[in-house]
């Protein structure tokens, strides 16, 4: 029957069945990311996708094997995804993807050489992330006060457990997957560190200063016992029913809070990790500092945050120098 409207509706396109050589081979590939290399699990299931793209490309072209997958056709495979719209990100993505798969598949012996060794894929664009200000930031974390009101928040559990949340998240830089995971154990209150779990198992501790570390002790003794129930276990932050604090809320968290600030950037928790870093550099710190704080594996992923000061000292001088 057709649809309301006369047009029927397209079907999304379903990958066909993949031959058992490569669902084999796809199967084993995600149990090796995630027992060998100690991935997430949202990135795992990335990597998985985007390898199953590319098998299904090979059965459409004829392949029914691992031996089949060269660089010609994971070339025709990342056109095609350009054609149809995907973005440089996405490209870079997938093509990385696949240079871990191909390198995988040759030295585990399924096929006798890398073709990935040669894949080149454009760059994606960097673009600057929003950042706060640092009086931003400041009124931000001023989380004791209804924006314009002058009166003060209901002091309740969970408004003591977003202040805290809040409070963490710019002082250490961390993550949101990173602080969702926390135990109350991972917090040392006398020497104001935090023991973090980051990508691929590494753990690192972070400084935090004392706002955040007397927010903690106020969420620790005088909320979190309100909150705690039998699914509670040793999460730092609870949910409303008492189990872990999940990300999505805490992502709607910030996004609210921040949208409260007069003139700041629409952003979530990675956007008050962009701040801390560029605040911290802003301040003097150094950029391997800021890199181990923030548990990038190379300095080049943190050297973007340079790249957001020069931006903001250059508005400013643009603004500021009357020969600018």
């Amino acid at each position: 029957m057709a649809a309301a409207g006369g047009a029927r509706p397209v079907p999304a396109h379903r990958p066909d069945p993949l031959p058992p050589e490569l669902a084999t081979a796809l199967h084993d590939f995600g149990t090796h990311l995630r027992a060998e290399r100690g991935l997430s699990i949202h990135t795992v299931r990335a990597y998985v996708g985007d390898v199953h793209g590319l098998l299904d490309h090979a059965v459409r072209a004829g392949g029914v094997n691992l031996s089949q997958i060269d660089l010609p056709l994971v070339r025709s495979w990342l056109a095609r995804q350009r054609a149809t719209g995907h973005s440089r990100a996405t490209l870079a993505r997938r093509a990385a993807a696949v240079r871990v798969f191909t390198a995988w598949t040759a030295r585990t012996g399924r096929v006798g050489n890398d073709p990935g060794l040669r894949l080149a894929s454009a760059r994606p664009n960097r673009t600057l992330p929003g950042v706060l200000r640092q009086d931003q930031a400041a009124a931000l974390l001023d989380g004791s006060f209804q924006p314009g009101s002058g009166v003060r928040r209901s002091p309740d559990a969970v408004t003591v457990r977003d202040q805290a949340v809040l409070e963490l998240l710019y002082a250490t830089g961390i993550r949101v997957g990173e602080l969702c995971n926390l135990d109350v154990d991972d917090i040392d209150l006398g020497r104001r560190v935090v023991r973090v779990l980051g990508k691929g198992n590494r753990e690192r501790t972070v400084p935090m200063g004392v706002p955040a570390s007397r927010a903690l002790v106020h969420w620790l003794e005088a909320a979190r016992p309100a909150l705690c129930g039998p699914s509670s276990g040793a999460a730092l932050f609870l949910g409303v029913r008492g189990s872990r604090l999940d990300q999505r809320a805490v992502r709607t968290l910030v996004h609210r809070r921040v949208a409260e600030v007069p003139g700041a950037p629409a952003m979530g928790p990675h956007g008050l990790r962009h701040s801390a870093a560029t605040h911290l550099l802003e301040g003097g710190a150094d950029l391997r500092s800021v890199q181990e704080l923030l548990g990038h594996a190379t300095l080049s992923t943190t050297q973007i945050y340079t790249h957001v000061s020069v931006e903001r000292l250059r508005a400013a001088y643009e603004q500021a120098h009357p020969r600018a």
